[in-house]
């Protein structure tokens, strides 16, 4: 019967086969209830990860239930009408697995590593908390101090904790992407049970997720796998999205924070920029050629200016990821050589992002920067994990399997002309932030002791 079943689903799956593939040669299928399954094979061990992906984030949250999208990722594992609370974690690790869950705000993921043949478990145990999620005062209560535990260790207790989550809503204010994921503490302490269980309704559902299968499987296995599991799970009618207008920038272009817990300072520019779904053209491929031409570890741009030639940085980083339904960020971090003022070397990158976008990168350094990115795209293949978040960053947020597919033919399109237009508007972009992170000279070594962050090592993700 379950067979006959499982064909019956099968017949009905709306079947894509695999795009010109160019980094991990995946097969996608939709189930005929709306779910997006993406398959990788790779057989360099017994092994495979699952990661299921919700097209919620907190930043879908309504406005007074900040951090309701992370609480329920804490009670996704709290049981279900199948699995006991706390169980699910056990059940995983009793078979030599390992799972856990993130949120952002975009997308709520959940994953698996396990032994290849114990899939149609964590198949089965993941379709099973899609439709079947139990959510108690009983269960709800203990975890919601869980999640407050959380933002106090985090963030509360936390220097570098408060100062991000500050200059993120500095630089967005009265924005879904400027409140942090975790939620504002006055309104997670007043989130309940039922807010979690309605979230859940409105939000989970076939199609509105995302299953990424990678490892020692083939497609056809997964299809009958997933026509057994999730292909089984009612669909229904999910909350629209949040919808993204312009964002509105900050009042101050420039924050400083001075803590006693602070030891080493630290100096951030955070710059809003296009992302994959906000650009009009190809300008978000530029902005990571220039991303990674800016930084590139050693023989980046400004390490080599601001590090090698000036001394006026002991380490440079840059990130971009523009994967969002909403606008980027795009972010240069500096930490400041021992015992040279914060203050130069803000002054320093100021000049040096102004004097670049005059002159422009050349060809070759924009070449070499290609040259790296693409050569990430070969290590992705390597480990199981890559897939599941390549494909789910992209899936959640508005791009296709041959977006990602075509990602390396895309950056190989991205010219130094290009690039060069991305650094002239980066440089005379209005919508920024320079964070500086200082310790309190001040303090006695009693007050800086007492101020260190007070964080469990051992906490995971969720």
């Amino acid at each position: 019967m379950i067979l006959r079943r499982c064909l019956f689903v099968a017949l009905l799956f709306l079947f894509m086969p695999a795009a010109q593939a160019a980094v991990f040669y995946p097969t996608s299928f939709t189930l005929a209830n709306g779910l997006q399954v993406v398959v990788v094979p790779n057989h360099l061990s017994p092994a495979v990860t699952q990661m299921v992906w919700y097209k919620v984030g907190s930043a879908d949250e309504v406005p007074g239930k900040t951090g309701l999208a992370h609480y329920l990722e804490h009670l996704m594992f709290r049981g279900t009408t199948n699995i006991g609370p706390g169980e699910f974690s056990k059940l995983i690790a009793a078979q030599g697995g390992n799972d856990n869950a993130f949120t952002s705000y975009d997308y709520t993921a959940f994953f698996e590593t396990v032994a290849a043949d114990r899939l149609p478990m964590i198949m089965q145990m993941e379709a099973d908390r899609m439709q079947n999620l139990r959510i108690t005062p009983d269960t709800a209560t203990p975890e919601l101090g869980v999640v407050l535990d959380e933002r106090q260790q985090r963030t509360d207790n936390n220097p570098e904790g408060r100062f991000d989550e500050k200059v993120q809503h500095m630089l967005m204010p009265h924005y879904a992407y400027g409140v942090p994921v975790i939620g504002w503490k006055k309104e997670i302490e007043k989130l309940s049970a039922a807010d979690a269980t309605n979230f859940h309704q409105r939000h989970y559902a076939p199609g509105n997720a995302v299953v990424v299968i990678s490892g020692d499987v083939t497609p056809e296995q997964v299809m009958r796998l997933a026509a057994a599991t999730y292909g089984v799970v009612l669909d229904h009618a999910v909350a629209p999205p949040h919808v993204f207008s312009a964002p509105p920038e900050p009042a101050a272009h420039r924050f400083v924070m001075v803590d006693a817990g602070v030891e080493q300072p630290q100096l951030e520019m955070h710059i809003v920029v296009p992302s994959y779904h906000t650009q009009k053209g190809h300008e978000a491929y530029a902005l990571e050629v220039l991303a990674e031409a800016l930084d590139g570890g050693e023989v980046g741009v400004l390490y080599h200016n601001l590090v090698d030639e000036q001394g006026l940085a002991s380490g440079v980083g840059t990130s971009y990821d523009p994967d969002a339904r909403g606008p980027a960020i795009f972010t240069i971090a500096l930490t400041p050589h021992g015992g040279k003022d914060p203050k130069q070397l803000e002054q320093a990158l100021k000049k040096e992002l102004a004097a670049l976008a005059q002159n422009g990168l050349d060809t070759k350094t924009v070449e070499n920067a290609k040259q790296r990115l693409e050569r990430i795209a070969i290590f992705a293949r390597d480990g199981l994990a890559m897939p599941g978040y390549a494909f789910g960053m992209a899936l959640t947020t508005g791009s296709t399997v041959a977006d990602v597919e075509e990602w390396p033919d895309r950056i190989q399109a991205v010219t130094a002309d290009d690039v060069n237009i991305a650094l002239h508007d980066l440089a005379a972009n209005s919508h920024y932030i320079v964070g500086l992170l200082l310790p309190d000279a001040r303090a006695s070594a009693s007050a800086r002791e007492a101020a260190q962050p007070v964080i469990h090592r051992d906490m995971g993700i969720r």
